[in-house]
């Protein structure tokens, strides 16, 4: 590991000046993904900004019934707090579904919003891969690519993202807050990823010098029935192969409200528009769902070794959006 400054601000512009007078320089919360690509050497900041201890840990109430949950409140400590779990299901049920316990005991709400690809290229620094080296082409293409994007890639890259919970932000319409040298701002977290096109590098549109300060989630989605689902190659501690979030509402039989996100098939959680916009307002039954999803999942490309994954995302979407559609009663 190479040597390196380290830095605990005590307030939000201290942790932006510090950022700005060490170029190369991170933020550190949690450090369960950055620390270990820098053991990697993938990673290599001249200086860790500490903001594990910034008074962002906690999750409050706001006055139009959002809740706000600051970035670093624990994986943990979120996904157990009785208004998410009871307002947000798929959030808790993302959290959970992501990691060890002891991982999520130490991980936080933007270290997980931040988090890097677990593509095997972009950990090797002995193989080619435009994520980590622009430029340098991208080996998991004629690679090892059983677990690598469908959606949204690009002859640049076609590696997925990690994060359970993005996914069910996203569907919930959640909103990343921003603190940086221009100062405040919010991005919906659907809206905060970028696709790789010719410069995979860059993951978000985060600008230099910011960093999350905490997370919105919205009054408009807060007790609609959600879910989130995920298949991966054993029961625990692995990344998706494909999962999907829902957000669903019926009101008489039709689609009033709808939410829908992919995760493990592309660059980002892969919100569902196609799918969204063919269900609202649409009789709520499973030839609907179907034909909804197949939309979205008609724009997949994809590659030699990962066509499974468009049926499993395929069946893991409608078998949430049936089960959380209400059962029509019988005369």
């Amino acid at each position: 590991m190479n040597g390196f400054a380290y830095v605990r601000p005590g307030s939000l512009q201290e942790a932006v000046e510090a950022y700005a007078t060490h170029p190369g320089a991170h933020y550190l919360a949690g450090g369960t993904n950055l620390v270990d690509l820098m053991k990697l050497g993938v990673e290599r900041p001249t200086a860790l900004i500490d903001v594990g201890r910034l008074p962002l840990d906690r999750v409050e109430e706001l006055p139009d019934g959002s809740l706000r949950a600051g970035a670093t409140v624990r994986n943990s400590d979120l996904a157990a707090d009785p208004r998410v779990r009871d307002r947000y299901p798929v959030l808790s049920q993302a959290l959970l579904a992501g990691a060890s316990g002891q991982l999520r005991n130490a991980a936080t709400t933007g270290g997980n919003l931040l988090q890097r690809t677990r593509c095997p290229y972009f950990q090797d620094l002995g193989k080619p891969c435009n994520k980590r080296e622009p430029g340098t082409g991208c080996a998991a293409r004629d690679g090892v690519h059983r677990d690598h994007a469908v959606l949204g890639h690009s002859d640049s890259c076609i590696a997925t993202h990690p994060s359970d919970m993005a996914v069910a932000l996203a569907a919930l319409d959640a909103q990343i807050e921003l603190y940086g040298p221009d100062g405040s701002r919010r991005v919906p977290v659907a809206d905060f990823y970028r696709l790789p096109g010719e410069h995979p590098e860059r993951d978000t549109w985060i600008r230099p010098g910011e960093l999350i300060t905490g997370v919105l989630l919205p009054a408009a989605t807060a007790g609609v029935p959600s879910a989130y689902r995920k298949a991966r190659d054993r029961a625990s501690y692995a990344f998706a192969l494909a999962s999907v979030a829902v957000v669903l509402r019926v009101a008489d039989g039709v689609v009033d409200q709808v939410g829908v996100a992919f995760g493990g098939l592309a660059h980002r959680p892969w919100r569902a528009r196609h799918t969204e916009l063919a269900l609202l307002g649409a009789p709520a039954g499973p030839d609907a769902f179907e034909g909804a999803v197949a939309l979205e999942l008609a724009h997949a490309e994809p590659l030699r070794d990962n066509a499974y994954k468009v049926p499993l995302a395929r069946n893991l979407a409608l078998d949430v959006l049936n089960r959380l559609a209400p059962t029509p009663a019988v005369a």
